[in-house]
């Protein structure tokens, strides 16, 4: 297969962009789903050969791919795993990094009927080993790195029978006597197809299922009412070991939409890709787009740029206005300068982003508000901690009621049951709702900092600091101990500064006078992040704040033992 290292966007044709009756076709296929989807698509393009996904490799070459040689990677990759003994419903570990590898290997399995169990590439390999472990993987498949790190953590049970190191994308065609009689496997609605863990920012990472149909259910209307395939090329900086990245190459799949996959999220790889590929659409996750928010972003790369797709967490108002001021929007008349940012908030559980809000230059509606529902969801509420419904401007629980929700987490039917109540699926969000209809995102349960005075949230405390103090990039803000006598909590900031930026000789107060004018509550505390451990992130870029609170659980009565000494 031919490679380059930058393609020039002027040969990544829309050849292989799904035609309109085959699109129909594909939204009448009742059966249609996360399991078959690459079989379905491949049997009604007319353009089986025509490259549409562009992955990205660790060395800076691009490797262009069809649905051919989609079809030709997934089934020798699959010979190889039935030949190593995976057989239908068996868990199988895929651990390797950002690039559309996870993605090939999670279409070999479920063509099986077995199950990818997805691990993040930048998870600890102890914290991944014992992951696998409690799912009960039968083997595991990673690059010769991460699978002697795997090994040499001693946490691998013999239960995993096989333990591969990922090749190079195959150059044959597989031997059809070394595939079951029944392939692919013709998934049902129930079936599980993945395994994907949660951020594990609370604690050990979950293991959430993801099944043919509940995963699609809620993506079926892209086929109709995402950006057209002849028209656009969509930036994927998704890590393909998160139910997203598989989600947005399954669209991209669907309508021959060229995509570029990145196998390097940063904002730097990504600002560079952007310069030669030049593409319209842009997903990723929040910590991406907030690098790019920092940088000085080059026209060349952004002048095409009309949405910016982020999900998981919400993204913050400084990012965010820093992202649309560049692009243009199509439309009447030439169209309009800036582009639009349309935030999802949802998580691993919930099966998607379940809440929309789309940003651009000329709204101001932000404070931290997540927009309203999505279609799929039958209904969103605030509940407080008996599971009672609370009214427009109450701060309570986030729950939610939707088909595309998890069918639980992998051995753990305790967790899966108690996660829920009166058929509302908890998302451990803390919210309000106003008198609109619009959901505002407050905290996480566990973040809640809860002092003398009654609860803080820490997420409004954040996005003030960011949307006033343009010297801090990126901010979190925890609970630590008060000092003695006082008792409780009280919130406490680390932050991250823009490159060459000196500290404030009064950090502690540039960030409070920032608290003060939205009339919020103060910081105890405040410090630069010097080091990772400052400002520890997860495999999936979330701040680590349960590592922050254990790190800075007692810095005021330090810092006051500290002066008493001077």
């Amino acid at each position: 297969m031919s490679q380059s290292t930058h393609p020039s966007p002027l040969r990544i044709r829309p050849t292989a962009a799904m035609p309109l009756v085959a699109r129909l076709r594909l939204l009448g296929d009742r059966d249609l789903g996360v399991g078959n989807f690459l079989d379905r698509a491949h049997r009604v393009s007319p353009t089986r050969d025509e490259p549409f996904l562009f992955a990205q490799r660790p060395d800076g070459t691009v490797e262009p791919l069809s649905l051919d040689r989609l079809v030709e990677i997934r089934t020798a990759y699959a010979a190889h795993y039935h030949a190593a003994g995976v057989r239908k419903g068996d868990p199988v570990g895929v651990y390797l990094g950002e690039g559309v590898e996870s993605f090939l290997h999670f279409l070999a399995l479920s063509s099986l009927g077995a199950i990818a169990t997805l691990v993040n590439g930048r998870m600890d390999p102890d914290i991944a080993a014992a992951y696998l472990t409690r799912v009960g993987a039968v083997g595991v498949v990673a690059d010769a790195r991460r699978l002697g790190a795997l090994q040499d953590s001693g946490a691998l049970p013999e239960s995993v029978r096989f333990r591969s190191v990922a090749e190079r994308m195959p150059d044959r065609d597989a031997d059809p006597r070394d595939l079951p009689a029944l392939y692919p496997y013709p998934p049902g609605d129930e079936d599980p197809v993945m395994l994907c863990h949660t951020s594990g920012t609370t604690g050990p990472p979950k293991s959430a299922i993801f099944a043919h149909r509940q995963f699609f259910l809620g993506k079926r209307h892209r086929l109709w009412t995402f950006p057209s395939a002849r028209g656009n090329r969509m930036l994927s900086a998704l890590p393909q070991s998160h139910s997203a990245g598989i989600s947005y190459l399954m669209t991209a799949t669907l309508l021959g939409l060229p995509t570029l996959v990145m196998a390097d999220s940063s904002g730097k790889a990504v600002h560079a890709a952007m310069r030669w590929f030049r593409p319209m659409i842009v997903v990723a996750f929040p910590q991406t787009y907030a690098e790019l928010a920092a940088m000085d972003l080059d026209r060349a790369g952004t002048a095409a740029v009309h949405s910016w797709i982020n999900t998981g967490d919400s993204a913050h108002e400084a990012h965010i206005k820093a992202l649309i001021r560049h692009g243009h929007r199509p439309g009447r008349g030439g169209g309009r300068a800036g582009s639009r940012f349309i935030d999802g908030l949802g998580s691993s559980e919930m099966g998607m982003a379940l809440f929309r809000k789309v940003s651009e230059p000329e709204r101001d509606d932000y404070d931290r508000c997540v927009g309203t529902p999505v279609g799929v969801v039958r209904r969103a509420t605030v509940l407080d901690d008996d599971g009672r419904e609370l009214g427009p401007g109450q701060v309570g629980r986030l729950g939610v009621r939707t088909p595309t929700r998890t069918p639980g987490y992998w051995n753990n039917s305790e967790l899966t049951t108690k996660s829920s109540t009166s058929g509302y699926w908890l998302t451990g969000d803390v919210v309000y709702r106003d008198r609109k209809g619009r959901f505002f995102h407050l905290d996480r349960v566990p973040d809640v900092i809860h002092g003398a005075d009654g609860p803080v949230h820490s997420l409004p405390l954040e996005e003030a600091i960011l949307a006033s103090c343009p010297q801090v990039t990126d901010c979190a803000v925890v609970a630590v101990r008060a000092p003695a006598p006082e008792t409780g909590h009280v919130p406490f900031a680390t932050v991250k500064l823009r490159p060459d930026e000196p500290a404030p000789d009064d950090l502690l107060g540039v960030l409070n006078a920032a608290l003060d004018r939205k009339g919020l509550a103060r910081l105890r505390g405040a410090v630069v992040a010097a080091e990772p451990a400052d400002f520890p992130t997860g495999a999936t870029g979330k701040v680590l704040k349960r590592q922050l609170r254990e790190r800075f659980a007692d810095v005021l009565d330090r810092q006051d033992r500290d002066r008493a000494a001077v």
